[in-house]
């Protein structure tokens, strides 16, 4: 693919991005993006915050995202990415638990999780996913086509964001990029 190809498939998975929630916001992408804005507000305005969860080139997207959208943006943000709790939990808990007992942890009723994953289906992703429900933390959730069929992360949220393309580079990309907007 050339440089016109790649940038032409960046611009096109941003804005034919798919939005499923059960909260109405199907297809109606700038709803869910000010839906995302409003939660991030509220979270704040209310003494919680927002957590960023992602594993690999996702987890430097959720970690980028949870600094600008608190310098930047003025909201409450962590990304639970540090190096030393995942290695102690994956050791002591499991890899697929690394998120979780994280929320476990430190996450409240009222907080807000954006989980990043290009796939959708990765074990920890999940795992946080259903713990943020159980925990009344509100849930959003960026994923992509890379491998639909393990793809269960998409219809957990409150408000999914689906990018319609199959290349992680392009996917981590448009996650930051969508998130980046709602500054």
């Amino acid at each position: 693919m050339n440089k016109k190809e790649y940038f032409a498939l960046l611009r096109d998975s941003i804005s034919n991005t798919l939005i499923e929630g059960i909260e109405g916001f199907e297809g109606d992408f700038e709803e869910a993006l000010n839906a995302l804005r409003k939660s991030f507000d509220e979270a704040t305005q209310n003494g919680k915050k927002v957590i960023f969860i992602g594993n690999g080139g996702s987890s430097a997207v959720a970690s980028h995202m949870a600094s600008d959208i608190s310098k930047n943006g003025g909201v409450r943000a962590v990304a639970f990415n540090d190096l030393s709790a995942i290695t102690m939990l994956g050791n002591d808990f499991g890899y697929e638990f690394v998120y979780s007992k994280q929320l476990e942890f430190y996450g409240f009723s009222g907080d807000v999780l954006v989980a990043i994953s290009s796939s959708g289906g990765s074990k920890n992703i999940l795992n946080a996913a259903q713990k943020a429900l159980d925990m009344n933390i509100t849930l959003y959730t960026f994923t992509g086509l890379v491998r639909t069929a393990d793809n269960t992360l998409r219809k957990m949220g409150r408000v999914n964001f689906i990018t319609p393309c199959t290349d992680y580079g392009i996917v981590e990309l448009s996650h930051a990029s969508l998130i980046h907007s709602v500054i």
